[in-house]
């Protein structure tokens, strides 16, 4: 790996959250209480999907993978995170960083691709519910569902093989308490500028394509319910796409602020404290958003446990 004045890297070491005690200790125990709702919500939200018949619908279709994408992208970050929020050496071996940043960028780029399909389904729902059922079989939901899959895996393979084949050079500090691609690269012994271009191109194309097909659909979704005479029916019809509208909202602002705004508008700290909100607080909203918005969701959870102090009883 190593020529010139590059060194062999065995291991990385974190900068982390650096800040007073009492200040760490809230931290921890907010990204902790965090992290426990995020694996309970998701979960529990895949469970619902799973038992209750009524939701075996593309659209909880949709939510389930979201909800499972929403666990495995924390749990990426979170455990390693909680784990050295205490220790003086924060440490991450060479192999351990690598599949960090790979497993990373890959539930990242599904899940901001996931919400394409999911829009898609509104848009069908809410402008041709007569030809829903046909336009939006198992099959097609397969296919749909197989493409943010497909193109995370591409993302990530891309970055992370390019990433972690050139040299890096000693000391191998990173200034971020996880391994994210750009504070890897400052670490890196050659000219990154092509890497650096493959991120802003990469994340580009596939960020601009999944927002439009978000975009387009959210404006035809519009343009119909406005259509509609009654309110209680353009209220009803909002109210399919407003959770889904919510979730998109919240995690591109959030990718927005940390990817696309210029590096020099605000501090590193800053940036980790964002980084913390979406590794740990955005995928904790989805299921408080799609369950607290959700009138089928709330039913099925009534539904649920009614049958669970039945069985109970008997």
């Amino acid at each position: 790996m190593a020529s010139g004045n590059s060194t062999r890297v065995t291991e990385f070491i974190f900068v982390g959250l650096k800040y007073h005690l009492k200040l760490q200790v809230i931290l921890f125990l907010l990204v902790l209480f965090f992290y426990f709702i995020n694996m309970m919500g998701n979960l529990g939200m895949i469970i619902l999907i799973r038992v209750d018949a009524r939701l075996h619908t593309p659209m909880y279709f949709f939510l389930s993978h979201l909800s499972f994408v929403d666990m495995s992208f924390s749990s990426t970050v979170a455990p390693k995170m909680l784990g050295d929020f205490f220790k003086e050496r924060k440490t991450i071996s060479f192999m351990g960083c690598a599949l960090q940043q790979w497993f990373f960028g890959l539930f990242v780029t599904i899940e901001c691709f996931l919400l394409a399909p999911m829009a898609y389904d509104r848009y069908v729902a809410v402008c041709n519910p007569l030809l829903y059922s046909i336009e939006m079989s198992q099959k097609r939901c397969n296919q749909l569902v197989a493409i943010p899959y497909a193109a995370g895996f591409i993302n990530t393979m891309i970055h992370s093989t390019i990433a972690f084949r050139l040299p890096f050079c000693g000391p191998s500090v990173i200034n971020h308490f996880f391994c994210d691609i750009f504070p890897l690269l400052s670490l890196i012994c050659a000219d990154t500028s092509i890497n650096e271009l493959l991120v802003f191109v990469i994340a580009g194309i596939f960020g601009v394509f999944s927002g439009l097909i978000i975009l387009v659909s959210y404006i035809y979704i519009l343009t119909d319910i406005l259509r509609i005479h009654s309110a209680e029916g353009r209220r009803k019809a909002f109210s399919t796409c407003s959770s889904h509208l919510t979730a998109v909202t919240i995690l591109y602002r959030t990718l927005f602020f940390i990817y696309v705004r210029p590096n020099s508008s605000c501090s590193m700290d800053t940036n980790k404290l964002v980084s913390v909100f979406y590794t740990s607080v955005t995928p904790m909203l989805n299921p408080l958003i799609y369950s607290l918005r959700n009138k089928e969701v709330k039913d099925a959870i009534h539904r649920t446990i009614a049958k669970r102090k039945f069985c109970i009883r008997t």
